[in-house]
């Protein structure tokens, strides 16, 4: 083949090659828009003026929407569970080799973690900080936290312990709260081995992280064949399921990622229930009277300060459902709301630093709990991300992806570690 043909042989190729790619993106291009006109609802969100960046809260909203549509889709033809699509979102991007740090993949007994620790020689033993990532117990993984547990061990010269639990469906509750058990309990017991002082561990979640923060805390507190976890760090967590018509539920009803809906349909996927009983959840129909009356005393808008309560309007009361009560018992678990908890078990808790985020639906469970641990003598260190939304944390390290309060609830995390 002359010179000539070659060339016009290679052109010809190329101009096919940007014909299909061009064709692939008018496709791409239709199937979003019919996504968008089919799922137009899906898409609504309210973004507060007075949120980080609300710009880019919006664009990301879009996007995640986007994908969940997809995911739905995939699922209902029978091509990929939708949990598998978002768990490798919510994964997001490997990050670069650090070269401060070691970092070591090992097992507590069957439960998968990784161990972060400078490569910097000590002169003692270092304090220890156990780490449950968010994700609803059905997405998140060792990978999604990567840059928070790395930067955690690194300005604040802890060994790091970042815990792989289980994740629902494959594994039904409460698998995710006894590896977290288990974990922690292993480095209690082998924090030595690991260049830990066990009298300076510390255990750190984020959104369900931090359920199952509060909840190997208060099963820990009276345990004395294992030294007593040293402090606890809540971030903007999930810790109770009574009542979804609080301040912040109202407030933040459209918020982006985590929706007032959005929260009550992963909690009914979390325990492998039928989703179809969201509605019921949301309106209360699931407490009994007498279940109302016992815990108003520890989850009520009353006990909500003023500041918080803005535009708050009292919900009408439910019409109770036996059947769905009955179907959704594990709501009542303390392992599930550990607000619940009895104040003979909340006063043996230890130091608290709790992180909150003004435009997060689960804002007022850690306002009650900062309330709940107070009144029973309890040290309570606390943050509140004015500009703040649930899930900000788990854009901490992208550089100009990020938000401001990612890295603002990182610092304070890091320096309350600091104090111990």
């Amino acid at each position: 083949m002359s010179s000539s043909s070659l060339i016009n042989y290679s052109h010809q190729r190329h101009m096919e090659s940007y014909a299909l790619a061009l064709v692939a993106g008018i496709l791409v291009g239709f199937v979003l828009l019919v996504l968008i006109a089919t799922y137009g609802k899906s898409f609504k969100a309210e973004i507060p003026p007075d949120v980080d960046q609300p710009s880019k809260l919006c664009l990301y909203h879009c996007v995640y929407t986007l994908m969940e549509i997809l995911a739905k889709n995939l699922e209902s033809l029978g091509i990929l569970k939708e949990h598998v699509l978002m768990r490798l979102v919510v994964d997001g991007l490997p990050p670069c080799r650090d070269s401060e740090l070691c970092v070591k993949d090992l097992h507590f007994e069957e439960v998968p973690v990784r161990i972060y620790l400078s490569k910097a020689p000590a002169a003692s033993k270092r304090r220890g900080v156990i780490f449950f990532h968010g994700g609803c117990g059905i997405f998140g993984s060792i990978r999604s936290h990567e840059r928070i547990c790395r930067y955690i061990a690194r300005k604040s010269n802890s060994v790091v312990v970042s815990v792989g639990y289980r994740l629902s469906p494959e594994s039904e509750y409460p698998a995710q709260t006894l590896d977290c058990l288990t974990a922690t309990e292993s480095l209690l017991k082998t924090a030595q081995n690991h260049g830990v002082d066990p009298e300076r561990v510390i255990v750190c979640g984020d959104s369900i992280g931090g359920t199952f923060t509060a909840a190997v805390c208060q099963e820990l507190g009276n345990r004395r064949d294992i030294p007593k976890i040293r402090a606890q760090v809540l971030i903007y967590p999930f810790l109770q399921a009574l009542n979804f018509n609080l301040p912040s539920h109202q407030k933040n009803a459209f918020i982006p990622f985590l929706s007032r809906e959005r929260t009550a349909y992963f909690l009914l996927k979390y325990l492998n229930k039928d989703c179809s009983m969201k509605e019921a959840i949301l309106a209360g129909s699931h407490v009994p009277e007498s279940i109302h009356l016992k815990y108003r005393k520890w989850i009520n808008a009353d006990l909500i300060p003023d500041r918080f309560k803005l535009g708050y309007k009292p919900p009408l009361p439910a019409s109770f459902s036996p059947q769905v009560h009955e179907e959704t018992k594990e709501l009542f678990h303390i392992r599930v709301s550990p607000l619940l908890a009895e104040d003979a078990v909340v006063s043996h808790l230890p130091d608290t630093c709790i992180i909150t985020c003004e435009h997060d639906v689960l804002r007022d469970d850690a306002l009650l709990y900062k309330k709940r641990l107070q009144d029973n003598g309890v040290q309570v260190t606390w943050h509140h991300m004015e500009g703040g939304f649930h899930c900000a944390l788990g854009f901490f390290g992208y550089g100009i992806f990020s938000f401001p309060s990612s890295s603002k609830m990182v610092n304070h995390i890091v320096n309350f570690i600091k104090g111990y």
